[in-house]
């Protein structure tokens, strides 16, 4: 202790030489939403109750609170009640989360809007106790994330930054006319075999993919055999509890919103998809495109061939994409530039690119520049924010107008801008105006991060979470049905 409150001695002088210090720091923690009375308040009002450390001024004994570790700082509240009611401040608490790797809105937001699972709340709770929230986060189990992307698959413990892996999905899938069950089994079992994890340990969160668009009852039905699939599958390897959610609700989390617009650029096709309350509105109208990531891929294939630029395979073609191609806000005005520019792909040597940078992603706009006949991802988008105007879902009407990009292609710089420009103008005034595209908020990963929030909830699995047990319960009342 002596230490400590030499530390903290030193840094509080400092701060008083330069005159920078200021005893009411304490507000620059605060918590959306709080009406708890500062520290520095409480422990005037605990005046003679805390013992020898009523001898520290208040700013230095501010500070300790904050130097010491949150377990300890847990500890104190059982030592007397003066003690319990300055420590369990939740400005405190905010302060050790905004001292975590993850952003402290991204908790704020996680914690408000999904801690009590589906169905997701209309309006948002509160947060109480924070101190009683970081002790449940902190010993939360953790889970194993398995985001399987139609092209792509990212793996990974809940409790890492990123993902630990990735891997081509299709060649983990197994032979592709094995029933989906077998082929699910085989692909969950090598990814935890290439994590190094067993299976029974923990609860596992997978990302279910975008398909099957139609609100119609085979549709319904089909997606409904994939959902069950993917638990049978788990359940059969003793994974103690699932939590499979859409890839686009949980990129929709990622960027901090439960309602909104997904514009997911998948392996195959592209697909902008309506979420209200983090559930997908069928009814409203999943928009799909023939425009994907593989289309843009061979796109930019096919114009290095027309110039004679050799290549060795598709990867270096897709490091091009990458790393060199971007969207122009103005296409035809990008056309009269200079936009020659080269790069190194690892072990093929360097490329230069000129106005193929541009036109690769202009065909997500213009499909009949690489001779597809289908609509533009601009007119996707309106016809999807049309359809959830006139549908009158919900009495605000601000939900559809956030749109969030999701997918790797997606990433390509100038696409967000170029979309909102266009979307812009393809629709009425009265419905375009509060209109706004974001970006990929965590790049190719952000169905992981998504994942990611949900898995490290205070309230995660109980809320989240189905078990084996209640699985074979639910399959066995609805075949009695």
């Amino acid at each position: 202790m002596s230490n400590l409150l030499k530390k903290v001695w030193e840094s509080v002088s400092n701060r008083s030489n330069s005159g920078r210090y200021n005893s009411n720091s304490s507000s620059n923690f605060n918590y959306a939403g709080s009406s708890h009375v500062s520290i520095s308040d409480q422990i005037m009002m605990c005046s003679s109750l805390t013992g020898e450390f009523d001898r520290i001024p208040i700013d230095i004994f501010m500070q300790i609170l904050k130097l010491l570790a949150p377990k300890e700082v847990a500890m104190l509240t059982a030592v007397c009640k003066s003690w319990k009611l300055i420590v369990s401040d939740n400005r405190l608490w905010v302060f050790y989360f905004q001292n975590q790797h993850v952003p402290w809105d991204s908790i704020l937001f996680s914690e408000i809007s999904l801690r009590f699972g589906y169905p997701l709340r209309e309006y948002p709770c509160e947060m109480q106790s924070v101190m009683k929230i970081y002790g449940q986060r902190a010993q939360t189990p953790g889970a194993v994330i398995i985001d399987g992307g139609s092209g792509y698959c990212k793996f990974g413990w809940s409790k890492f930054d990123s993902p630990s892996g990735r891997s081509a999905t299709f060649l983990e899938f197994g032979n592709i006319e094995s029933p989906m069950y077998s082929r699910l089994r085989h692909f969950y079992a090598t990814i935890y075999s290439r994590m190094q994890v067993k299976s029974s340990t923990q609860p596992v969160v997978v990302s279910i993919p975008i398909c099957q668009y139609d609100d119609t009852e085979a549709a319904k039905a089909a997606r409904r055999q994939l959902k069950e699939a993917i638990y049978s599958a788990l359940f059969g390897m003793n994974v103690p509890a699932v939590c499979a959610v859409s890839q686009a609700t949980l990129a929709l989390f990622a960027a901090k919103k439960i309602s909104g617009i997904v514009v997911n650029i998948g392996f195959h096709q592209t697909s902008v998809v309506p979420i209200l309350h983090g559930k997908i509105m069928r009814k409203v109208g999943v928009e799909a495109m023939g425009v994907g990531a593989l289309k843009l891929t061979g796109f930019l294939r096919e114009q290095m061939q027309q110039r004679k630029l050799e290549f060795d395979s598709l990867y270096t073609v897709r490091s091009l994409k990458e790393n060199l191609c971007y969207v122009a806000v103005d296409y035809e005005a990008e056309l009269c530039k200079d936009t020659e520019a080269s790069y190194e792909v690892v072990g093929a040597g360097w490329y230069t690119l000129k106005q193929e940078r541009f036109q690769t992603g202009e065909i997500l706009f213009q499909p009949h520049i690489a001779g597809m006949r289908a609509m533009g991802l601009h007119q996707a988008v309106a016809l999807c924010v049309d359809h959830c105007h006139a549908a009158e879902l919900a009495v605000d009407e601000s939900w559809f107008k956030t749109i969030v990009l999701a997918g790797g292609s997606a990433c390509l710089p100038g696409l967000a801008e170029r979309l909102e420009k266009e979307v812009r103008d393809v629709l009425p005034p009265s419905i375009a105006d509060g209109i706004r595209v974001i970006p990929p908020p965590y790049g190719v990963d952000s169905a992981w991060y998504g994942a990611k929030l949900v898995s490290n909830l205070s309230t995660f699995p109980n809320s989240w979470c189905i078990t084996k047990k209640e699985f074979r319960s639910k399959a066995r009342r609805n075949h009695l049905v």
